[in-house]
């Protein structure tokens, strides 16, 4: 973040934006799509970008880059190997938190909450969807394990290349799906001059949300 919330770009116009309570949203999920439907607009690089932090079972945290792969009514979609670092944090420690942040448009959202795995067939289904290059290569990959060289790396993407041909289907791996994360907590922050930057935080207050304006 900036001193000055002097963006990338240029784009001057959003740090002086000035955000008040009037201009959120009650849902903050629907705030969250008109603030990357946004950064869509400003052709930002990587929107859905978002760092992912963890923890394992004894709190050691972890935090790493993804991207957000949906966005609905019951929460942020994402996913991974769940053997990696941080399906074995969830598979443990099922609550992670997420930040978005534009430095286009002096914007970022955070939000915290608990984590549940997606069933096999939605996992499936986003599968599906992928490249096939990407589908090889999520199952060539043990993601996060060491490996002594890009050689043997390269061979497991030839050795799952070579073992489905062009017009065979590849299935979903059994250690690879989807994660939901439904935020209990949101954040949304409009960056502003002198550091006095612009910071409204959700709650949860019975069936709706209870909006408050943070000190930066």
């Amino acid at each position: 973040m900036t001193d000055h919330a002097t963006p990338l770009g240029g784009r001057s116009d959003y740090a002086q934006r000035e955000l008040n309570e009037g201009d959120l949203h009650a849902d903050p999920l629907t705030q969250f799509q008109r603030w990357v439907d946004a950064a869509i607009a400003a052709e930002l690089p990587e929107p859905l970008a978002a760092a992912l932090a963890t923890a394992d079972a004894h709190g050691t945290p972890s935090v790493r880059m993804i991207l957000v792969r949906g966005i609905a009514a019951d929460g942020l979609r994402f996913y991974t190997n769940h053997e990696s670092r941080k399906g074995q944090d969830l598979a443990v420690n099922p609550q992670a938190a997420l930040t978005l942040w534009w430095p286009g448009i002096e914007r970022q959202v955070r939000c915290s909450g608990p984590v549940r795995q997606l069933t096999e067939a939605d996992s499936a289904a986003y599968f599906a969807s992928r490249p096939r290059e990407s589908q090889l290569g999520a199952r060539a990959s043990r993601q996060g394990q060491p490996t002594p060289s890009r050689e043997v790396l390269e061979a497991a993407l030839a050795a799952e290349t070579a073992a489905h041909s062009e017009e065979t289907p590849i299935d979903l791996p059994a250690f690879w799906g989807g994660y939901l994360l439904t935020p209990a907590r949101w954040e949304f922050w409009q960056g502003r001059q002198n550091r006095l930057h612009d910071r409204f935080e959700y709650l949860p207050n019975g069936a709706a949300w209870e909006i408050r304006r943070l000190q930066p």
